[in-house]
C-alpha cells in the first residue's frame, strides 16, 4: 500500500506538471516542504503574482475614488469582482500570466494584461487603460513584495516565535528552583538556577521582538523615477504625494518612503532582515547551551520507538533537533545578512540587482521556521536528570569560596580572598568537610561561623 501511494503520488506530480519534493534541489522544498509549505502563500511565484494583481486592483479602485473625471462614472458594483481576481486566484490564473510572460518577458506588465483580458470579458473596456496608470513596474514590485512579507511574518513568523517563547516561560517556571552549577570559560563558578538561565533567552528574544515590530514595513510608490512624473504631467492639479501616501499607508497598510528613486531603499527591509537575524543568533546561543547540557548529561532525551541515533552505535540519542536547528538557523543568517547589505546598493536610480534577490526572500524565512521548529521538538524531549546537577554541585564546593570571602569583607576579616584562594586553588579536591574545617579555623565568632557553614552549592544561587 505504501509504495502504490508512493507511485499514485508520482503520477499526480507528473500529470499536474507539479515539482515532486523528492526530486526539489532545495530542502525547503523538498526534506522540509511540509514546515515550509505555509509560506508558499507568501515567497512562491504564484504568490508574487497574486499580490501583484492585489496592488493593480487597489490602486485601480484607489484612481475611481479619488476620482479621476474618466473613471468617475465606473460603475463601483464591479469592486467586488474585481478583487476576486486577488481573492480568488488560483493556479490556473498564475498560468494565465506566466502564459503571457512568454510573450511580454517582463513578470509585471504580464499582470497588466492579464487585468486587462478580465476588464474585457467584464465590457469594461472604456477604463481598463487606468489599469497600471502612470507605473512603472517597481511601483508594484515594492509594495507587492513588502506586503507579502508583512502578512507572512504576522501569520507564519511570530504565531510559531510566540510557541517557542510560551515553552520557554513554561521551563523557566518549572525550572525555576533547579539550582544548577553555573560555568564560566568552561570552568565551575557560583551556581545559578536552571530557571533563570532559561529566563535569560526569554528576555533577550523578547526585546529584539518589540525592535522587530517597530521597523516600519516600507514602500515605493511614486512612478518612473519616484518623482510622480506621468501622474503629474496627466493630472497637474491632483496632490499625487498626498494621494500615493494615502494608497500606501491606508489602503495597503505599509509606510510610503518618499522620496524615493525608482526603486524602494530597502533601508527598512533591511533592518528588518537584521531584527530576524539577531533573534536567530540568540536561538543559536540556546540551541549550542542546551546541546552542551545534554552532553554533561543534565538533560536526557525521550526515546521514541523504532528511532535510530547511530547507524553503528545502538547506544547513541543524540540531540539531533538542536543541531538541525542550530544549522538552519545558521543559513537563514547568511542569507539575511547579504539580503541586508545588497538590498540597500543600488547603481544611480535602480538597477537590476534586487530584483532577482528579492525572490529570494523565503528562502531565510524557511530556515528559520525549521530551525524554530527543530528548538521545540528538541525541548519536548528533554527529561531533567536532576540527579547529575545535584551531582556536580557536590563534586564542586569551591564555589562557595566567593559567598565565604565576601562574608568574611563584611566582617573586616583580613585578607579574606588570599585565605580562600590558598585553600581552592589547589589539586586536591575542595568538599563539604574541607570546606567546614576551613571555617572551623578561621577566627570569627561562632554565630559567623554557623552562617559560613549553612553556604552550600544548592542554595548559594543568588536573586
Amino acid at each position: 500500500m505504501h509504495k502504490n501511494t508512493y507511485l499514485y503520488g508520482l503520477i499526480f506530480h507528473q500529470k499536474n506538471n507539479l515539482m515532486n519534493p523528492l526530486q526539489a534541489i532545495s530542502p525547503i522544498d523538498g526534506r522540509y516542504h511540509s514546515k515550509t509549505k505555509n509560506l508558499s502563500e507568501y515567497f512562491s511565484e504564484q504568490a508574487l503574482i497574486k499580490y501583484r494583481i492585489k496592488v493593480e486592483i487597489e490602486y485601480f479602485i484607489a484612481l475611481c475614488e479619488l476620482p479621476l473625471p474618466q473613471l468617475k462614472d465606473f460603475p463601483k458594483k464591479h469592486y467586488e469582482a474585481l478583487r476576486n481576481l486577488y481573492t480568488g486566484f488560483t493556479p490556473i490564473d498564475a498560468q494565465a500570466v506566466k502564459d503571457i510572460e512568454k510573450t511580454t518577458n517582463h513578470d509585471v506588465k504580464a499582470v497588466e494584461y492579464f487585468i486587462k483580458k478580465e476588464f474585457d470579458k467584464l465590457e469594461l473596456q472604456d477604463y481598463k487603460e487606468f489599469i497600471h496608470f502612470g507605473l512603472t513596474s517597481q511601483d508594484i514590485n515594492n509594495t507587492a513584495v513588502p506586503l507579502s512579507l508583512k502578512d507572512a511574518i504576522e501569520t507564519n513568523y511570530l504565531p510559531v516565535l510566540a510557541e517557542i517563547l510560551d515553552i520557554l516561560k513554561n521551563k523557566a517556571e518549572e525550572w525555576k528552583e533547579i539550582p544548577l552549577l553555573a560555568r564560566t570559560h568552561g570552568q565551575p563558578a557560583s551556581p545559578t538556577r536552571l530557571g533563570k538561565e532559561i529566563q535569560v533567552f526569554i528576555t533577550r528574544i523578547e526585546a529584539q521582538l518589540e525592535l522587530l515590530k517597530q521597523v516600519p514595513q516600507a514602500a515605493k510608490f511614486g512612478g518612473a523615477t519616484g518623482n510622480y512624473n506621468a501622474h503629474k504631467i496627466a493630472y497637474p492639479k491632483t496632490d499625487w504625494k498626498a494621494f500615493g501616501t494615502n494608497f500606501v499607508e491606508n489602503i495597503l497598510g505599509l509606510h510610503h518612503s518618499f522620496p524615493t528613486t525608482q526603486i524602494e531603499h530597502y533601508d527598512h527591509m533591511a533592518a528588518l532582515f537584521d531584527a530576524l537575524r539577531r533573534i536567530n543568533t540568540i536561538l543559536i546561543d540556546l540551541d549550542r547551551d542546551i546541546w552542551t547540557y545534554i552532553s554533561m548529561d543534565y538533560f536526557k532525551q525521550k526515546i521514541k520507538k523504532g528511532e535510530i541515533g547511530s547507524s553503528a552505535m545502538p547506544h547513541k540519542v543524540n540531540p539531533i533537533d538542536f543541531e538541525n536547528s542550530e544549522g538552519n538557523l545558521g543559513i537563514a543568517n547568511a542569507v539575511f545578512s547579504h539580503l541586508a547589505e545588497k538590498l540597500p546598493i543600488s547603481r544611480l536610480q535602480r538597477d537590476l540587482t534586487d530584483s532577482t534577490v528579492l525572490r529570494n526572500i523565503g528562502v531565510p524565512l524557511g530556515h528559520t521556521l525549521i530551525g524554530f521548529k527543530s528548538t521545540q521538538k528538541g525541548f519536548e524531549k528533554l527529561l531533567l536528570n536532576k540527579e547529575k546537577l545535584n551531582a556536580d554541585l557536590e563534586a564542586n564546593w569551591a564555589v562557595v569560596a566567593e559567598a565565604i570571602q565576601t562574608i568574611l569583607r563584611r566582617e573586616g576579616f583580613k585578607n579574606p580572598y588570599e585565605a580562600l584562594k590558598g585553600l581552592t586553588r589547589t589539586n586536591k579536591a575542595i568538599n563539604k568537610e574541607s570546606i567546614s574545617a576551613f571555617i572551623d579555623d578561621l577566627e570569627v565568632s561562632a554565630e559567623i561561623k554557623q552562617e559560613l557553614k549553612a553556604i552550600s552549592p544548592q542554595n548559594y544561587t543568588g536573586i
